[in-house]
């Protein structure tokens, strides 16, 4: 009986045709004993709960973003602060966008056999979504300062979070990723 790595609703997407080399667990280099098949499983649940983790600070940022139009000093913004909100508004919609389409993207791929291509392309459609995640950051900070502040307060905050998050999100996973070897998905 076949086990997979993952249960809930893992196990209930149809498993990819099975090969010679995907029917039998083998030692990964990570000292995983798992087929292809519950490494996909694998993945697409640790990529699922990255995508709720960022999805969380997408709502709220965007929800934040909504109201302000309704907020008494919405009136007082100037031009240039107005382009930036909507902007904003625009790219928060656009992260969302790309962190909800591998629910979509399942839905379609559901049951065709099409698992390695579901996680690789979810995996792009992720990393796409934080960088429009990281940039609503941002830009929220710079505005922000920007109402409260000034301008120049703003573009200093908005550009310094930036960088910070570079680095939190680009930075230090790519120098840590140097140290350890990448491992190629079987198949």
């Amino acid at each position: 009986m076949r086990q997979h790595a993952v249960s809930g609703t893992i196990g209930a997407m149809d498993p990819e045709p099975s090969s010679p080399a995907s029917a039998s667990p083998s030692a990964a280099p990570d000292g995983r004993n798992e087929t292809p098949d519950q490494q996909m499983d694998r993945n697409w649940a640790e990529l699922l709960q990255e995508l709720r983790v960022a999805q969380t600070g997408i709502q709220i940022l965007t929800g934040f973003l909504l109201t302000i139009p309704f907020s008494s000093r919405f009136g007082e913004l100037d031009a240039v602060q107005r382009g930036v909100y909507l902007a904003l508004v625009l790219l928060a919609a656009v992260a969302t966008g790309f962190v909800i389409a591998p629910v979509s993207l399942h839905r379609v791929l559901f049951r065709r056999h099409r698992r390695r291509t579901l996680v690789a392309t979810a995996d792009r459609l992720a990393r796409a979504g934080l960088v429009a995640l990281g940039l609503v950051i941002a830009g929220c900070v710079e505005l922000l300062f920007d109402v409260v502040a000034g301008r120049a307060a703003g573009l200093v905050a908005g550009g310094a979070v930036l960088l910070g998050l570079v680095v939190l999100w680009l930075v230090l996973p790519l120098r840590l990723s140097r140290d350890a070897p990448r491992v190629p998905p079987e198949g």
